[in-house]
Protein backbone atom coordinates (compact mmCIF):
# COMPACT_ATOMS: atom_id res chain seq x y z
CA UNK A 1 0.00 0.00 0.00
CA UNK A 2 2.86 2.99 0.48
CA UNK A 3 4.32 1.75 -2.51
CA UNK A 4 1.13 1.80 -4.48
CA UNK A 5 0.46 5.15 -2.83
CA UNK A 6 4.11 6.36 -3.90
CA UNK A 7 3.54 5.58 -7.19
CA UNK A 8 0.47 7.16 -7.39
CA UNK A 9 1.45 10.37 -5.84
CA UNK A 10 4.39 10.38 -8.07
CA UNK A 11 2.42 9.78 -11.14
CA UNK A 12 -0.27 12.52 -10.03
CA UNK A 13 2.52 14.98 -9.32
CA UNK A 14 4.02 14.56 -13.08
CA UNK A 15 0.71 15.25 -14.35
CA UNK A 16 0.32 18.31 -12.76
CA UNK A 17 3.56 19.20 -13.17
CA UNK A 18 3.56 18.80 -16.89
CA UNK A 19 0.61 20.67 -17.19
CA UNK A 20 1.52 23.56 -15.55
CA UNK A 21 4.75 23.79 -17.57
CA UNK A 22 2.99 23.60 -20.70
CA UNK A 23 0.59 26.61 -19.93
CA UNK A 24 3.15 28.30 -18.07
CA UNK A 25 5.18 27.96 -21.86
CA UNK A 26 2.48 28.53 -23.55
CA UNK A 27 1.79 32.27 -21.56
CA UNK A 28 5.73 33.48 -22.15
CA UNK A 29 4.86 32.91 -25.76
CA UNK A 30 1.63 34.26 -26.25
CA UNK A 31 2.67 37.38 -23.84
CA UNK A 32 5.93 37.55 -25.79
CA UNK A 33 4.36 37.70 -29.31
CA UNK A 34 1.60 40.15 -28.04
CA UNK A 35 3.66 42.43 -26.68
CA UNK A 36 5.63 42.21 -30.26
CA UNK A 37 2.92 42.49 -32.46
CA UNK A 38 1.62 45.52 -30.09
CA UNK A 39 4.66 47.27 -30.87
CA UNK A 40 4.88 46.82 -34.70
CA UNK A 41 1.34 46.69 -35.09
CA UNK A 42 0.87 50.99 -36.03
CA UNK A 43 3.99 50.93 -38.38
CA UNK A 44 2.53 47.54 -39.82
CA UNK A 45 -0.89 48.78 -40.14
CA UNK A 46 -0.04 51.90 -41.92
CA UNK A 47 1.98 50.65 -44.61
CA UNK A 48 0.23 47.82 -45.26
CA UNK A 49 -3.30 47.81 -44.12
CA UNK A 50 -5.15 45.75 -41.89
CA UNK A 51 -4.62 42.66 -44.28
CA UNK A 52 -0.43 42.96 -43.49
CA UNK A 53 -0.89 42.17 -39.71
CA UNK A 54 -1.11 38.71 -38.88
CA UNK A 55 -0.32 36.45 -35.99
CA UNK A 56 2.05 33.45 -37.33
CA UNK A 57 -0.36 30.89 -35.22
CA UNK A 58 -2.65 29.49 -37.57
CA UNK A 59 -5.26 28.48 -35.16
CA UNK A 60 -4.58 32.18 -33.38
CA UNK A 61 -6.86 34.96 -32.93
CA UNK A 62 -6.32 38.63 -33.12
CA UNK A 63 -7.58 41.94 -32.50
CA UNK A 64 -7.80 45.53 -31.13
CA UNK A 65 -10.35 46.26 -28.47
CA UNK A 66 -10.98 50.17 -27.45
CA UNK A 67 -11.21 51.71 -24.05
CA UNK A 68 -15.22 52.10 -25.26
CA UNK A 69 -15.40 48.01 -25.01
CA UNK A 70 -15.80 48.07 -29.26
CA UNK A 71 -13.33 45.43 -30.98
CA UNK A 72 -12.15 44.67 -34.49
CA UNK A 73 -10.22 41.54 -35.12
CA UNK A 74 -8.06 41.02 -38.02
CA UNK A 75 -9.45 39.29 -41.26
CA UNK A 76 -9.06 35.66 -41.45
CA UNK A 77 -8.24 35.09 -37.68
CA UNK A 78 -11.79 34.78 -36.51
CA UNK A 79 -13.79 36.63 -34.20
CA UNK A 80 -13.42 36.41 -30.15
CA UNK A 81 -15.82 37.95 -27.12
CA UNK A 82 -14.01 40.18 -25.40
CA UNK A 83 -15.32 41.70 -21.51
CA UNK A 84 -14.00 44.08 -18.79
CA UNK A 85 -10.58 42.54 -18.03
CA UNK A 86 -9.47 43.07 -21.91
CA UNK A 87 -11.40 46.88 -21.61
CA UNK A 88 -9.16 47.43 -18.61
CA UNK A 89 -6.48 47.02 -20.35
CA UNK A 90 -7.14 49.47 -23.67
CA UNK A 91 -8.24 51.63 -20.71
CA UNK A 92 -4.71 52.00 -18.78
CA UNK A 93 -6.18 50.48 -15.70
CA UNK A 94 -4.53 47.26 -16.02
CA UNK A 95 -0.80 46.66 -17.54
CA UNK A 96 -1.83 43.40 -19.12
CA UNK A 97 -4.32 40.36 -18.89
CA UNK A 98 -4.27 36.97 -19.51
CA UNK A 99 -6.89 34.84 -19.08
CA UNK A 100 -9.08 31.16 -20.62
CA UNK A 101 -12.10 31.50 -22.05
CA UNK A 102 -14.75 29.01 -23.58
CA UNK A 103 -15.91 29.97 -27.28
CA UNK A 104 -17.80 27.74 -30.00
CA UNK A 105 -17.24 24.74 -28.01
CA UNK A 106 -13.04 25.73 -28.12
CA UNK A 107 -11.17 26.83 -25.15
CA UNK A 108 -8.20 29.75 -25.97
CA UNK A 109 -5.98 31.26 -23.83
CA UNK A 110 -6.60 35.11 -24.20
CA UNK A 111 -3.70 37.74 -23.38
CA UNK A 112 -4.15 41.65 -23.94
CA UNK A 113 -1.27 44.36 -23.88
CA UNK A 114 -1.93 48.18 -24.59
CA UNK A 115 -0.99 49.82 -27.60
CA UNK A 116 1.67 52.13 -26.72
CA UNK A 117 1.49 53.99 -30.25
CA UNK A 118 -2.32 53.79 -29.91
CA UNK A 119 -3.50 55.15 -25.90
CA UNK A 120 -7.28 53.70 -25.76
CA UNK A 121 -6.42 50.60 -27.42
CA UNK A 122 -4.96 47.31 -26.85
CA UNK A 123 -4.08 44.26 -28.63
CA UNK A 124 -6.11 41.10 -28.12
CA UNK A 125 -4.86 37.49 -29.29
CA UNK A 126 -6.63 34.17 -28.38
CA UNK A 127 -4.88 31.15 -28.96
CA UNK A 128 -6.58 27.96 -29.09
CA UNK A 129 -5.72 25.38 -26.45
CA UNK A 130 -6.93 22.63 -28.23
CA UNK A 131 -3.40 21.03 -29.02
CA UNK A 132 -2.14 21.30 -25.58
CA UNK A 133 -5.54 19.73 -24.24
CA UNK A 134 -4.50 16.85 -26.71
CA UNK A 135 -1.18 16.47 -25.51
CA UNK A 136 -2.38 16.60 -21.76
CA UNK A 137 -5.17 14.06 -22.53
CA UNK A 138 -2.67 11.76 -23.74
CA UNK A 139 -0.22 11.85 -21.27
CA UNK A 140 -2.95 11.69 -18.32
CA UNK A 141 -3.97 8.21 -19.92
CA UNK A 142 0.22 7.22 -20.40
CA UNK A 143 0.17 8.43 -16.46
CA UNK A 144 -2.71 7.15 -15.28
CA UNK A 145 -1.90 3.51 -17.21
CA UNK A 146 1.44 3.46 -15.89
CA UNK A 147 0.32 4.71 -12.21
CA UNK A 148 -2.25 2.17 -12.35
CA UNK A 149 0.54 -0.84 -13.42
CA UNK A 150 2.63 0.92 -10.78
CA UNK A 151 0.25 0.44 -8.28
CA UNK A 152 -0.76 -3.12 -9.46
CA UNK A 153 3.21 -4.35 -9.61
CA UNK A 154 3.83 -2.64 -5.91
CA UNK A 155 1.24 -5.24 -4.60
CA UNK A 156 2.13 -8.13 -6.42
CA UNK A 157 5.65 -7.26 -5.62
CA UNK A 158 4.51 -6.67 -1.72
CA UNK A 159 2.52 -9.42 -1.72
CA UNK A 160 5.36 -11.65 -3.22
CA UNK A 161 8.08 -10.47 -0.63
CA UNK A 162 5.91 -11.28 2.06
CA UNK A 163 4.84 -14.33 1.07
CA UNK A 164 8.55 -15.56 0.96
CA UNK A 165 9.55 -13.01 3.97
CA UNK A 166 6.99 -14.89 6.11
CA UNK A 167 7.36 -18.48 5.02
CA UNK A 168 10.08 -19.19 7.43
CA UNK A 169 8.17 -17.85 10.08
CA UNK A 170 5.11 -20.23 9.18
CA UNK A 171 7.71 -23.21 8.79
CA UNK A 172 9.09 -21.84 11.94
CA UNK A 173 5.62 -21.19 13.66
CA UNK A 174 4.82 -24.87 12.12
CA UNK A 175 7.54 -26.33 13.43
CA UNK A 176 6.41 -24.82 17.00
CA UNK A 177 3.79 -25.82 17.04
CA UNK A 178 4.34 -29.38 16.02
CA UNK A 179 6.79 -29.85 18.47
CA UNK A 180 4.02 -29.03 21.00
CA UNK A 181 1.70 -31.26 19.88
CA UNK A 182 4.30 -34.28 19.82
CA UNK A 183 6.51 -33.33 22.34
CA UNK A 184 9.77 -34.28 19.94
CA UNK A 185 12.27 -32.06 20.53
CA UNK A 186 13.53 -32.37 17.21
CA UNK A 187 15.54 -29.65 15.59
CA UNK A 188 13.99 -27.17 13.16
CA UNK A 189 15.33 -26.56 10.01
CA UNK A 190 17.64 -23.37 9.41
CA UNK A 191 17.67 -21.62 5.98
CA UNK A 192 19.33 -18.39 5.49
CA UNK A 193 21.33 -16.03 7.49
CA UNK A 194 18.92 -13.74 8.32
CA UNK A 195 16.84 -12.24 11.61
CA UNK A 196 14.55 -15.33 11.01
CA UNK A 197 17.40 -17.86 10.45
CA UNK A 198 18.75 -16.16 14.25
CA UNK A 199 15.48 -16.63 15.85
CA UNK A 200 15.41 -20.48 14.72
CA UNK A 201 18.60 -21.07 15.88
CA UNK A 202 17.53 -19.50 18.67
CA UNK A 203 14.83 -21.97 19.23
CA UNK A 204 17.30 -24.53 17.98
CA UNK A 205 19.24 -24.03 21.40
CA UNK A 206 16.64 -24.00 23.44
CA UNK A 207 15.38 -27.23 22.24
CA UNK A 208 18.58 -29.16 23.13
CA UNK A 209 19.11 -27.25 26.52
CA UNK A 210 14.61 -28.62 26.87
CA UNK A 211 15.76 -32.02 25.51
CA UNK A 212 19.47 -32.06 27.63
CA UNK A 213 16.80 -30.95 30.70
CA UNK A 214 14.85 -33.77 30.34
CA UNK A 215 17.08 -36.69 28.90
CA UNK A 216 18.70 -35.78 32.57
CA UNK A 217 15.47 -35.93 34.45
CA UNK A 218 14.67 -38.81 32.93
CA UNK A 219 17.82 -40.39 33.86
CA UNK A 220 17.67 -39.04 37.58
CA UNK A 221 14.20 -41.19 38.19
CA UNK A 222 15.35 -44.19 36.20
CA UNK A 223 18.98 -44.27 38.36
CA UNK A 224 16.33 -43.36 41.25
CA UNK A 225 14.14 -45.99 40.86
CA UNK A 226 17.40 -48.65 40.21
CA UNK A 227 18.63 -46.80 43.65
CA UNK A 228 15.84 -47.11 45.41
CA UNK A 229 15.00 -50.64 44.24
CA UNK A 230 17.46 -52.29 46.11
CA UNK A 231 17.30 -50.80 50.08
CA UNK A 232 13.39 -51.19 49.76
CA UNK A 233 13.71 -54.85 48.32
CA UNK A 234 16.06 -55.62 51.37
CA UNK A 235 13.68 -53.98 53.78
CA UNK A 236 10.81 -55.84 52.76
CA UNK A 237 12.47 -58.96 52.89
CA UNK A 238 14.01 -58.31 56.89
CA UNK A 239 10.65 -56.92 57.86
CA UNK A 240 9.16 -60.34 56.16
CA UNK A 241 11.32 -62.28 57.81
CA UNK A 242 11.15 -60.55 61.24
CA UNK A 243 7.00 -60.95 60.68
CA UNK A 244 7.49 -64.83 59.76
CA UNK A 245 9.71 -65.64 62.89
CA UNK A 246 8.08 -63.59 65.19
CA UNK A 247 9.30 -64.68 69.14
CA UNK A 248 10.69 -67.64 68.05
CA UNK A 249 13.78 -65.65 66.06
CA UNK A 250 16.97 -65.88 68.60
CA UNK A 251 18.05 -63.05 70.21
CA UNK A 252 20.91 -62.23 68.67
CA UNK A 253 19.53 -62.85 64.85
CA UNK A 254 16.92 -60.50 65.64
CA UNK A 255 19.42 -57.88 66.85
CA UNK A 256 21.17 -58.24 63.58
CA UNK A 257 17.93 -58.22 61.43
CA UNK A 258 17.34 -54.34 63.47
CA UNK A 259 20.67 -53.19 62.97
CA UNK A 260 20.55 -54.21 59.31
CA UNK A 261 17.11 -52.72 58.95
CA UNK A 262 18.11 -49.48 60.92
CA UNK A 263 21.15 -49.55 58.24
CA UNK A 264 18.83 -49.67 55.38
CA UNK A 265 16.87 -47.11 57.04
CA UNK A 266 19.85 -44.64 57.31
CA UNK A 267 21.00 -45.40 53.60
CA UNK A 268 17.64 -45.12 52.15
CA UNK A 269 17.24 -41.66 53.84
CA UNK A 270 20.44 -40.75 52.49
CA UNK A 271 19.69 -41.30 49.44
CA UNK A 272 16.60 -39.78 49.30
CA UNK A 273 17.98 -36.60 50.74
CA UNK A 274 20.16 -36.77 47.91
CA UNK A 275 17.46 -36.92 45.59
CA UNK A 276 15.55 -34.18 47.08
CA UNK A 277 18.81 -32.05 46.74
CA UNK A 278 19.82 -32.80 43.45
CA UNK A 279 16.03 -32.44 42.11
CA UNK A 280 15.34 -29.26 43.53
CA UNK A 281 14.31 -26.57 40.85
CA UNK A 282 15.65 -23.70 43.09
CA UNK A 283 18.01 -24.58 45.93
CA UNK A 284 16.83 -23.90 49.50
CA UNK A 285 17.26 -20.57 50.70
CA UNK A 286 20.50 -20.33 52.18
CA UNK A 287 22.16 -17.65 54.45
CA UNK A 288 25.17 -15.91 52.30
CA UNK A 289 27.96 -14.69 54.41
CA UNK A 290 31.75 -14.58 55.12
CA UNK A 291 32.64 -18.51 55.17
CA UNK A 292 36.18 -19.12 57.11
CA UNK A 293 36.57 -22.20 54.82
CA UNK A 294 39.38 -23.59 56.79
CA UNK A 295 36.89 -23.85 59.84
CA UNK A 296 34.51 -25.74 57.59
CA UNK A 297 36.97 -28.11 56.90
CA UNK A 298 38.12 -28.70 60.53
CA UNK A 299 34.46 -29.27 61.54
CA UNK A 300 34.04 -31.91 58.19
CA UNK A 301 37.30 -33.86 59.22
CA UNK A 302 36.27 -33.72 62.97
CA UNK A 303 32.76 -35.63 61.69
CA UNK A 304 34.17 -37.82 59.20
CA UNK A 305 37.01 -39.26 62.10
CA UNK A 306 33.90 -40.50 64.05
CA UNK A 307 32.54 -42.02 61.50
CA UNK A 308 36.05 -44.11 60.13
CA UNK A 309 38.08 -44.45 63.74
CA UNK A 310 40.40 -46.57 62.04
CA UNK A 311 41.75 -44.06 60.01
CA UNK A 312 44.61 -41.15 60.36
CA UNK A 313 43.84 -37.41 58.94
CA UNK A 314 46.33 -35.44 58.28
CA UNK A 315 45.49 -31.71 58.12
CA UNK A 316 47.35 -28.95 56.14
CA UNK A 317 44.90 -25.67 56.25
CA UNK A 318 46.19 -22.28 55.56
CA UNK A 319 43.60 -19.80 56.43
CA UNK A 320 40.88 -19.07 53.43
CA UNK A 321 37.44 -16.79 53.51
CA UNK A 322 34.68 -17.34 50.92
CA UNK A 323 31.78 -15.69 50.40
CA UNK A 324 28.66 -18.61 50.29
CA UNK A 325 26.86 -21.27 52.53
CA UNK A 326 28.80 -22.71 55.06
CA UNK A 327 26.31 -25.19 55.17
CA UNK A 328 26.70 -26.46 51.76
CA UNK A 329 30.17 -25.99 51.77
CA UNK A 330 30.22 -28.19 55.17
CA UNK A 331 28.58 -31.18 53.11
CA UNK A 332 30.81 -30.62 49.85
CA UNK A 333 34.05 -30.92 51.91
CA UNK A 334 32.59 -34.08 54.09
CA UNK A 335 31.32 -35.69 50.98
CA UNK A 336 35.13 -35.63 49.63
CA UNK A 337 35.88 -37.15 52.93
CA UNK A 338 33.38 -40.10 53.33
CA UNK A 339 34.70 -40.81 50.14
CA UNK A 340 38.12 -40.77 50.66
CA UNK A 341 37.36 -42.75 53.80
CA UNK A 342 35.08 -45.54 52.32
CA UNK A 343 37.89 -46.54 49.66
CA UNK A 344 41.13 -45.83 52.09
CA UNK A 345 42.29 -49.43 53.56
CA UNK A 346 42.09 -50.08 57.27
CA UNK A 347 44.64 -48.53 59.55
CA UNK A 348 45.37 -46.29 56.45
CA UNK A 349 46.08 -42.66 56.10
CA UNK A 350 43.46 -39.31 54.49
CA UNK A 351 46.17 -36.30 53.51
CA UNK A 352 43.79 -33.18 53.59
CA UNK A 353 45.34 -29.72 52.50
CA UNK A 354 44.37 -26.30 51.94
CA UNK A 355 45.97 -23.44 49.85
CA UNK A 356 45.00 -20.82 48.17
CA UNK A 357 41.00 -22.02 47.84
CA UNK A 358 41.71 -24.98 46.77
CA UNK A 359 41.06 -28.30 48.92
CA UNK A 360 43.07 -31.70 48.49
CA UNK A 361 42.31 -34.84 49.60
CA UNK A 362 44.04 -37.96 49.04
CA UNK A 363 43.37 -40.94 49.95
CA UNK A 364 45.58 -44.31 49.62
CA UNK A 365 42.74 -46.39 48.02
CA UNK A 366 43.21 -48.34 44.32
CA UNK A 367 42.87 -44.83 42.70
CA UNK A 368 40.06 -44.01 39.81
CA UNK A 369 40.53 -45.99 36.72
CA UNK A 370 40.57 -43.63 33.41
CA UNK A 371 38.17 -44.61 32.22
CA UNK A 372 35.82 -43.95 35.01
CA UNK A 373 37.51 -40.27 35.38
CA UNK A 374 35.08 -37.86 33.52
CA UNK A 375 31.97 -39.66 35.41
CA UNK A 376 32.87 -39.57 38.88
CA UNK A 377 31.22 -36.35 39.45
CA UNK A 378 27.88 -37.72 37.29
CA UNK A 379 24.70 -38.38 38.85
CA UNK A 380 24.29 -42.21 39.91
CA UNK A 381 27.42 -43.34 38.35
CA UNK A 382 29.01 -45.70 40.44
CA UNK A 383 32.11 -47.82 38.76
CA UNK A 384 32.36 -51.52 38.96
CA UNK A 385 34.75 -51.51 41.80
CA UNK A 386 32.17 -49.47 44.20
CA UNK A 387 28.99 -51.75 43.28
CA UNK A 388 29.28 -53.86 46.03
CA UNK A 389 30.31 -50.91 48.75
CA UNK A 390 27.65 -48.42 50.09
CA UNK A 391 26.52 -44.92 48.42
CA UNK A 392 24.07 -44.04 45.92
CA UNK A 393 26.71 -42.44 43.75
CA UNK A 394 25.18 -38.99 44.59
CA UNK A 395 27.97 -37.66 46.75
CA UNK A 396 30.58 -36.59 44.40
CA UNK A 397 27.56 -34.47 42.23
CA UNK A 398 26.34 -33.15 45.25
CA UNK A 399 29.98 -31.46 45.68
CA UNK A 400 30.23 -30.26 41.84
CA UNK A 401 26.50 -28.86 42.18
CA UNK A 402 28.28 -26.80 45.54
CA UNK A 403 31.41 -25.89 43.48
CA UNK A 404 29.17 -24.80 40.66
CA UNK A 405 26.91 -22.38 42.98
CA UNK A 406 30.26 -20.72 44.26
CA UNK A 407 31.83 -20.37 41.10
CA UNK A 408 34.23 -22.73 41.62
CA UNK A 409 34.91 -26.35 40.27
CA UNK A 410 36.13 -29.40 41.48
CA UNK A 411 37.73 -32.27 39.58
CA UNK A 412 39.72 -35.61 40.42
CA UNK A 413 43.19 -37.42 39.27
CA UNK A 414 45.97 -39.34 40.73
CA UNK A 415 47.53 -39.05 44.26
CA UNK A 416 51.24 -39.29 44.43
CA UNK A 417 50.69 -42.76 46.63
CA UNK A 418 48.57 -44.20 43.92
CA UNK A 419 45.52 -43.21 45.50
CA UNK A 420 42.80 -40.43 44.56
CA UNK A 421 43.24 -36.95 44.73
CA UNK A 422 39.97 -34.83 44.40
CA UNK A 423 40.47 -31.38 44.61
CA UNK A 424 38.13 -28.81 45.40
CA UNK A 425 38.39 -24.85 44.55
CA UNK A 426 36.35 -21.43 45.78
CA UNK A 427 37.01 -18.36 45.04
CA UNK A 428 38.37 -16.13 48.08
CA UNK A 429 40.94 -14.54 50.10
CA UNK A 430 43.23 -15.52 52.87
CA UNK A 431 41.99 -12.15 54.58
CA UNK A 432 39.60 -11.80 57.45
CA UNK A 433 37.30 -10.22 54.67
CA UNK A 434 37.42 -11.64 50.73
CA UNK A 435 38.87 -9.10 48.43
CA UNK A 436 36.74 -8.07 45.39
CA UNK A 437 35.83 -10.87 43.60
CA UNK A 438 37.34 -11.87 39.95
CA UNK A 439 35.39 -12.02 37.27
CA UNK A 440 32.49 -14.40 37.37
CA UNK A 441 32.07 -14.60 40.94
CA UNK A 442 31.01 -11.35 41.74
CA UNK A 443 27.36 -12.49 41.69
CA UNK A 444 27.78 -15.67 43.73
CA UNK A 445 25.46 -14.50 46.32
CA UNK A 446 22.91 -13.83 44.28
CA UNK A 447 23.45 -16.87 42.44
CA UNK A 448 22.92 -18.69 46.48
CA UNK A 449 19.82 -16.43 46.82
CA UNK A 450 18.38 -17.76 43.47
Amino acid sequence: MAVGLAVAMVSLGAFITVRMQLESSLDDTLMTRAQDTAASLDQLYKANGPDAVAFPLSDARIGVVSADGTSAFFRGSGQLVVDQHEVAVAAGDSARSLRTVRQGGVDYRVAAVPIRTQPGNALVIGQSLDSQQHLLAKLGLVTLFFGLAGIIIAGVAGWAVARNGLRPVRKLTAAAEDIARTERLAPIRVEGDDEVARLASAFNQMLASLAGSRDRQRRLVADAGHELRTPLTSLRTNIDLLTQAGIDLPETAREELLDDVRAQLEELTTLVGDLVELARDEPTPAAVGTVELHEVLDQAVARVRRRAPSLTFEVDADPWYVEGDASALERALTNLLDNAAKWSPPGGTVAVALHAGAVTVDDEGTGIADADLPHVFERFYRSTDSRAMPGSGLGLSIVAQVAERHAGSVEAGRAPGGGARLTFRVPGAPGPKPAAPPAGVASVAEELAR
